[in-house]
């Protein structure tokens, strides 16, 4: 996941430390003066950064809000959450000044006093819209709740993904869960990734196998009574002896209304597969390296 920080230059010393130690604690950051080359085409590099970070940092000052430059990207940042109905603009008050009208209702970090604490609400802030792990979906009369875990079963390497989809209008839950079992040749292939330090990425390879088969198979399973319904599915590779064992399952919570409920598990599937390329950041050269390693090893 990226963070666009958008500052006043007027606030560079500040905002370069305030940069480098989120670096320290893992976060991806996008600053001017860090991305921009000489004869780089700075509104173009800029207006792709805002549109590819995850999430807009406005370092807030006097001089930022004064500023035609801060203005223009945090109403590219608003427009954002507007169209994906997520939070994407996240507020630092750097030194006391007027806020901008549209952020007054938004909860800031702040720096003007303790660092290290307005440090710690940044963080926290980034994880709740940045983890890889679990998000929520919402829509105008439902939200949907998924996590994803990982271990072993009996041996097996294995990756679980839990959906909690709340219909308010029904007041009923569909609880749905997709693991991922993979065979030994491919626990032994997530066992390198663990050990180069790559288990991250791992995990989003066999992420991206169970999308693929439930883009390709578009899974829907009706509950017709209070009773769970499942199914399975393989996915495999012949060529290199690769198999991922699916077993999904999933049942009605909450009120009965006495009718068939139709599950749209590809439409989840879909819905996560986008959070995850979205937040999930990228390889470094040296990871890439280490990950062209792994693949070039016979499984």
């Amino acid at each position: 996941m990226t963070i666009f920080i958008s500052y006043s230059h007027k606030d560079a010393a500040k905002v370069n430390l305030l940069a480098a130690n989120m670096v320290k604690r893992n976060a991806q950051v996008w600053v001017d003066t860090w991305e921009l080359s000489v004869g780089d085409s700075i509104i173009q590099k800029i207006q792709d950064a805002i549109t590819q970070s995850d999430a807009l940092l406005v370092v807030l000052s006097k001089a930022s809000v004064g500023s035609e430059w801060c203005k223009k990207e945090l109403s590219s940042g608003l427009i954002r959450e507007l169209e994906e109905k997520r939070v994407v603009v996240l507020p630092v008050l750097l030194e006391d000044c007027e806020i901008p009208l549209f952020l007054r209702d938004k909860m800031y970090a702040d720096l003007r006093s303790d660092f290290d604490l307005g440090l710690s609400a940044i963080m926290n802030a980034i994880g709740k819209v940045s983890n890889p792990n679990q998000s929520r979906f919402t829509d105008e009369d439902d939200f949907t709740d998924w996590a994803v875990d990982w271990g072993d079963i009996n041996g097996f390497f294995t990756l679980r993904f839990t959906i909690v989809n709340s219909v308010s209008a029904l007041r009923m839950t569909i609880l749905v869960e997709v693991d991922v079992i993979c065979n030994e040749v491919l626990t032994s292939r997530q066992k390198q990734f663990t050990d180069t330090g790559l288990d991250w990425l791992g995990r989003m390879i066999i992420s991206e196998a169970l999308f693929d088969f439930g883009e390709g198979k578009d899974i829907k399973i009706v509950i017709d009574d209070s009773l769970p319904k499942s199914t399975v599915g393989t996915i495999r590779d012949e060529s290199c002896g690769a198999e991922y064992h699916v077993e999904i399952r999933c049942r009605k919570l909450g009120e009965d209304n006495g009718k068939d409920q139709l599950v749209n598990v590809s439409g989840y599937l879909k819905n996560i597969r986008d959070y995850l390329r979205a937040t999930s950041r990228k390889p470094n050269a040296d990871e890439t390296k280490k990950l062209m390693e792994i693949v070039a090893t016979p499984m």
